[in-house]
């Protein structure tokens, strides 16, 4: 038949309607499995998305209170450590003072070392019967032994005091070691706990969950912090005391030095006076042989007189014998005259012995006086030596006496400021 309209067709194949109908199921079909897939995979995202979320939310804030945690008892031992530190410093600088006063106390002992000595050396000058070994002698010797204990005591203590210096210095170190740690790792700690992930200068980080070489464990950590305030309130509890101790040494040492120097000062009082009073009865004795000398001299004096008037009166007796022998014949007789004559010149004979060997025992008196008057002005020299040796000693002394110990105007002044007499004394109008 003839066409009045030209058809083209494509030159590929045809598909039937039921080819048509069977691609048409097929393609419902994948629409539908691929929405149920989708649907699955929107949905275990959304739970997956959630579930991560909390999670991370959750490990945040529980790091975030770990962090807190780890904060919290990190100040807490900082502030146990810097309270130690402080009492450290404080020991430390209590125990220096303590040291510094303990020297300037042994440095001191050197004066009375010296007065002691030069007191021994100046009454080792003393001369003739006056160089005893008298109380003050051996009080002297005892106070040199004294301060010399005392400052092998002071020596000790202050060697004792630099040891335990050494050691509070050291654990002082280590405490403020720990310290300055502990404040870098708050400090690192405080930062990490203020990060989130919104913060600027995040980064990902090459093996971040490497353990350092050098890293502890948080029981071994707690250890060493236990050690390091054990080791410091173990130093810490004998410091107080230790100090007490110097303390209570260089008072009592203070004391037993000034007792002993009191003492001292005594005995030298005492020996003054005895020998003031050996020096007084001296005198007297001096004055009175002095006396009894003149009164010999007088005596010898007189028995000389005596002596001569015997020698003539001898002279005369004799006379007069040798003249009756010139009588003639029988007058020549032995009468009463003769007797008598005789008589008075044996007994004129005897006197003039008899005055003769009281005139030589009245010489060796008064030479054993003279020489006796010479050892009294010797003694007495050397008494009056010891005297201003022992008031120079004394005064040399005085030196060591400071403050309420110092030599007053008079020792009645000095009686009444120790027996605290002044309020019962009546003031002068």
């Amino acid at each position: 038949m003839a066409k009045s309209v030209t058809t083209y067709e494509k030159p590929t194949p045809h598909i039937g309607l039921a080819d048509w109908y069977a691609k048409q199921w097929e393609l419902e079909k994948s629409a539908e499995t691929r929405r149920s897939d989708a649907f699955d995979l929107r949905n275990t995202g959304r739970i997956i998305r959630a579930e991560t979320q909390i999670r991370t939310e959750w490990d945040t804030r529980m790091n975030n209170t770990r962090l807190e945690d780890r904060v919290t008892e990190l100040s807490r031992w900082e502030n146990l450590l810097q309270s130690l530190l402080e009492r450290l410093e404080l020991e430390i600088r209590l125990l220096k003072d303590d040291k510094a006063d303990t020297e300037t106390e042994l440095e001191n002992l050197n004066i009375p070392v010296q007065v002691t000595a030069q007191c021994i050396s100046m009454r080792d000058c003393r001369r003739g019967t006056e160089l005893t070994y008298d109380d003050g002698d051996t009080e002297l010797k005892k106070e040199l032994c004294v301060v010399e204990g005392t400052k092998n005591t002071l020596t000790n203590r202050v060697q004792a005091a630099w040891e335990k210096l050494n050691r509070l210095e050291e654990v002082r170190f280590k405490v403020n070691l720990d310290l300055q740690d502990k404040r870098e790792t708050l400090e690192i700690d405080r930062e990490n706990l203020s990060l989130d992930r919104t913060c600027a200068n995040l980064s990902y980080k090459p093996d971040a969950l490497r353990t350092p070489n050098n890293s502890i464990s948080y029981d071994t950590w707690l250890e060493h912090c236990r050690h390091i305030k054990l080791l410091a309130d173990n130093e810490l509890s004998d410091t107080y005391s230790f100090r007490e101790a110097i303390r209570v040494i260089r008072e009592r040492t203070r004391n037993n030095i000034r007792a002993q120097q009191d003492f001292t000062d005594f005995t030298l009082r005492k020996r003054i006076y005895q020998t003031q009073k050996a020096k007084n009865e001296l005198e007297w004795q001096k004055l009175k042989m002095q006396r009894e000398m003149d009164t010999l001299q007088k005596e010898l004096t007189r028995l000389d007189k005596a002596l001569l008037a015997k020698t003539d009166a001898i002279k005369c007796a004799e006379t007069r014998l040798e003249n009756r022998t010139c009588r003639p014949g029988f007058e020549l007789c032995r009468d009463e005259s003769e007797i008598g004559l005789k008589e008075e010149v044996l007994q004129l004979r005897q006197t003039k012995e008899d005055l003769t060997e009281r005139i030589n025992c009245a010489k060796a008196t008064y030479n054993g006086l003279e020489s006796l008057l010479i050892r009294m002005d010797k003694n007495l020299d050397d008494k009056q030596h010891s005297l201003m040796t022992d008031i120079m000693c004394l005064d040399m002394r005085s030196t060591l006496k400071t403050g309420d110990r110092a030599r007053l105007a008079n020792e009645t002044d000095r009686n009444i400021v120790l027996t605290r007499m002044e309020k019962e004394i009546p003031r002068e109008n």
